[in-house]
């Protein structure tokens, strides 16, 4: 376990019942006037505390566009979207700055600082958030490295550090602030076979510790076999919320 560990609270107007993810109806669009396009069609879906949910389909299909909507990188335009108990449809910028504070996200880019360390680009999780200032916040980033296999890496920039220890600096710095949902786009898709393999499995463990909610976009099908459940998207709409994981792996 996680040294300084803070327990998980959920948003107080979230019941013990209610989904951490709850979607009806959403549409989304891109565009505006002639060139109006629909991206997203009449998407419901139910995503519980604690679930590791994999999302997968085709390039092209939606999925980041979903990913970001769930993420309050932009603002739902059609339809209920409510997060950690929140309704986001047509939410303002403070209330979607709020909610990112208790989202993690691992993109593919991993998008560290360059001139930054390892430790300096998990501390900045930390710096979002004001319970932190008061605790030995080096300790803890040091602490989430180690965990993740770079304890021997704090100080490193992201220049001299493989593809799959970027990842793991990216994974660290979406956990370290106990984040109640992570939401990743393609984490493995730059990565060979076992390095993409570590780096899931990592994103498994901390989150079953934490207690925290995963939604993971991939079309990489060797690792499907960590998700409580699977969804396909296609053409913007899901297709079913329920793949057999053993199915899909032979």
């Amino acid at each position: 376990m996680l040294q300084n560990s803070l327990p998980v609270t959920l948003n107080s107007t979230l019941s013990a019942s209610e989904p951490v993810i709850a979607v009806r109806n959403l549409n989304h669009y891109f565009g505006e006037g002639a060139l109006r396009k629909q991206v997203l069609f009449d998407i419901n879906l139910e995503i519980k505390a604690g679930e590791i949910v994999i999302m997968t389909g085709p390039s092209g299909s939606g999925k980041t566009t979903l990913l970001t909507l769930m993420g309050g990188l932009r603002s739902a335009q059609e339809g209920s979207l409510k997060i950690l108990g929140e309704e986001i449809y047509d939410a303002k910028k403070l209330q979607l700055t709020k909610l990112r504070r208790q989202i993690g996200y691992i993109f593919q880019a991993h998008n560290l600082m360059t001139f930054l360390t390892a430790k300096e680009n998990v501390r900045m999780s930390l710096e979002l958030h004001d319970k932190f200032l008061n605790r030995d916040i080096n300790a803890q980033a040091i602490a989430i490295l180690s965990t993740v296999g770079l304890a021997d890496r704090v100080d490193y920039y992201p220049e001299k550090l493989s593809g799959g220890q970027k990842q793991r600096v990216a994974i660290a710095r979406a956990l370290v602030s106990h984040p109640k949902i992570v939401l990743a786009d393609e984490p493995t898709a730059a990565l060979d076979k076992k390095s993409g393999r570590d780096v899931v499995e990592i994103m498994q463990k901390l989150a079953k510790e934490q207690g925290c909610t995963i939604l993971l976009v991939t079309h990489d099908n060797r690792i499907l076999d960590i998700a409580d459940r699977i969804i396909y998207m296609e053409d913007g709409q899901l297709k079913t919320n329920d793949i057999d994981t053993a199915t899909t792996n032979n």
